[in-house]
This record gives structure tokens, sequence and C-alpha cells, in this order.
């Protein structure tokens, strides 16, 4: 199956509780150059929260995309410290990722506040990554699939074609990340395309088409190349290694 030239590539860097003000800038500065040359695919960086002025202000005169890496699903409230897709918005972010496993792990998000998180990004007017994936014990036990279709049934749960279609997703095996192990290119490809007639079913075969799908689990310079010539794998969530600005820079250039 050949891979559909409609879908640009999407490549973000998750920080996590990585980089200060001053270490966010130097990552920058260390792939402005990668960033510039791909200009047939786009290019996001996730600092955290602390870095999200400094980094909006290092990329101005760039391509690069800011996002943040979570939301709560209110405007604004006693939620001591959480955070507004608003605020997000206001300090020059475009995405936000939700849902990522981490998140699920250890702060017990469910696929009803990932649904509750797409909708406060949306609203926003911001562009949700929204991230899945089976645990290690979930794929041994061969529900891998059945756990995907769960989590993306009812995250995706009362939003209408239109919005499907303007989502990202990101495929992201719990068991590969941070572990330096990688689903192979088939393994993922496999998910990917049962993510993607699951999408088709929901937004239509042109909205299922046209949303990007992105595989994130210990992506690094060495396996890019063959993860994204798969046909469903739209691009990457890039952990660990979008920290090391040289590595980072040698995913942006994928071949």
């Amino acid at each position: 199956m050949k891979k559909s030239a409609t879908r640009r590539p999407l490549i973000a860097g998750n920080w996590k509780m990585h980089a200060t003000r001053a270490e966010s800038v130097a990552l920058i500065d260390g792939i402005k150059a990668a960033a510039a040359g791909a200009r047939d695919r786009e290019v996001v960086v996730a600092p955290p929260y602390t870095a999200l002025e400094t980094v909006a202000r290092a990329i101005a005169d760039t391509a690069i995309g800011l996002a943040g890496q979570n939301l709560h699903w209110e405007s604004k409230g006693a939620f001591t410290g959480e955070i507004a897709g608003e605020m997000l918005k206001d300090v020059g972010c475009t995405y936000v990722i939700v849902g990522h496993s981490e998140r699920r792990l250890f702060f017990s998000e469910t696929n009803e506040t990932v649904r509750q998180k797409i909708a406060a990004a949306l609203r926003a007017g911001l562009k949700p990554i929204v991230c899945i994936g089976e645990t290690l014990r979930e794929r041994e036990g061969d529900n891998t699939l059945p756990v995907i279709e769960r989590q993306v049934r009812d995250g995706l749960a009362e939003f209408g074609r239109d919005v499907v279609r303007g989502l990202a997703i990101a495929y992201e095996p719990v068991w590969a990340i941070g572990t330096g192990q990688t689903a192979t290119p088939e393994q993922a490809q496999e998910v990917h395309a049962a993510i993607r007639a699951l999408l088709r079913e929901l937004a239509g075969d042109s909205g299922g088409e046209a949303v990007r799908i992105l595989y994130g689990g210990s992506v690094k310079a060495d396996n890019i190349d063959s993860l994204i010539a798969q046909p469903d794998i739209d691009g990457a969530l890039v952990g660990g290694a979008s920290l090391d600005a040289a590595a980072f820079a040698r995913i942006i250039a994928f071949r």
C-alpha cells in the first residue's frame, strides 16, 4: 500500500520534564537549520511550561510550531498546578499533547478525561495530538487492537467527522516509551492500519485518510527512516531523542 501524498508528515518533540530556558534555546538553535530545510514536513516542539514563552520567542522567525504537553479540561478555576488551553494559546502554542501514556499511567487519566481535554483544546483553538497505546501486558495478552479500539472510540466519542479529521493521533506502545525498545516497522504499521480503519468509520473515508497518525516509542535517528516508510505512519512523537539537537535534526530530515 502506498503512503498518501496528502498527509504532511509531522515530527513533534516532547521534552517532558527536561530543559531550563537556556537549555531550551540551545536545543532550538541546534534544530533550526534542519527545520528550515524540511519544507515538506511540519516540526513542533513541546517544552516544559516554564520554557514555553522563551521558546516561543526563539522560534518566532522559523516554521517550528509550539505545543503544550498537557492541559486541563476547564478554561479556568481552582485547579492548583494545572494549565488551561487558553493559557497555552496565549503564550504561542498551536498544538497540545493529550492523553500521553505517562499521564494515563502516573496521573490516572482515562479515556473520558482525554475526551474532555480534546474538547478543551478545540475550544481554545489548539490542535490536539491525541495519544493512545497498549501496555506490555496487554500486548502479550494479544489485546493490543481491542485496547486501541476502545481508546479511539471512547476518546473520540461525541466528536463529529470534521473534528476527527482535524486531529493528529499518536500511537505510542507504552512498553516502548523510554525503554529503548521499539515496535518493528511492521508491528507499528499493523496498529496504524487498524487505527486508520477506525478513523474511516468515524470520519468517513476521506476524513480517515486525512488524519495524521504518528508513531511514538523510542524513536531515534537510526530507526526513523524505516518507520516513516510505512504507508500509515505519518510522522513521529519523539521523546528522549528530541533532547539531543543532532539526533532530532536527523529525525526531522528523515529520508
